[in-house]
């Protein structure tokens, strides 16, 4: 390797490293514990704070991105708009209380409603999904309606954005119309200079906040994995990434 090469090398070296340390700050100030990966559509450019590739978490909620997909492709339900009859059963969460459809269910979290779809699909063809998906450890559990809350599923955050950019790229064995229709309900901020698609996800001490969004026509990538050790944590999810993707100068500072 020349001179020129090795002084890119280090120049390139002390940006991430400068970069890292701008995240880290976000994360020490908020008394956070937690790992985020954000990553450029071309795999190029690589922002990492506290990532173990080998360490794996509970995806919760965030599974309702997977799970979307199975449920449509098993034709349990039509699209986006219709209606999943609530049971009646009064819960925690107001907005869980009332008829759903896929698009509420998914923006809300309603576990209710995919523990509904859960039963239908059943523990044989889930196993066959995370296999084809190749999503986290391919495990479910002894409670098919609660595996990916407190089952064996498990999911780091390199799983999912290799996840991630098989739904962008619509690169899955599902039928096209379906990934569409999962990306409708994922979109979650519009912009006049970017697009948000996301999922947050929580159970126990795992919080998340995973997905992608589009500026300037590029694709960037983010998972963030965070400690929740009281409910006040939760805002954490989300907020840590924006601050990190404006930080690291990703979308505009005053979005």
């Amino acid at each position: 390797m020349n001179v020129l090469a090795l002084f890119i090398l280090s120049l390139v070296s002390i940006t991430l490293y400068a970069e890292e340390n701008k995240i880290e700050a976000l994360y020490k100030l908020k008394n956070i514990n937690g790992s985020i990966l954000i990553e450029s559509d071309d795999g190029k450019v690589k922002h990492n704070y506290n990532v173990n590739d080998n360490e794996r978490f509970i995806p919760a909620s965030t599974f309702k991105i997977p799970n979307t997909l199975i449920i449509l492709e098993e034709g349990l339900i039509q699209d986006q708009s219709e209606t999943i009859q609530w049971d009646g059963q009064e819960r925690e969460y107001a907005p869980w209380n009332k008829d759903q459809t896929l698009k509420s269910a998914f923006q809300y979290s309603c576990v209710w409603c995919y523990q509904h779809f859960a039963k239908q699909v059943g523990d044989q063809k889930y196993r066959q999904y995370l296999q084809i998906f190749d999503y986290g450890n391919h495990l479910t559990g002894s409670d098919v309606t609660r595996f990916w809350l407190d089952g064996e599923l498990r999911t780091s955050v390199n799983d999912q954005i290799s996840f991630l950019r098989k739904v962008y790229a619509e690169r899955l064995p599902v039928k096209k119309a379906h990934i569409k229709t999962l990306k409708s309900i994922m979109l979650s901020e519009e912009h006049n200079s970017y697009k948000v698609w996301s999922k947050t996800g929580w159970s126990g001490k795992d919080g998340w906040f995973v997905g992608y969004l589009v500026i300037n026509k590029q694709v960037w990538y983010f998972a963030n994995h965070i400690e929740i050790n009281q409910n006040s944590d939760l805002k954490f999810r989300k907020s840590l990434t924006m601050e990190a993707l404006k930080v690291l100068d990703i979308i505009p500072p005053k979005h």
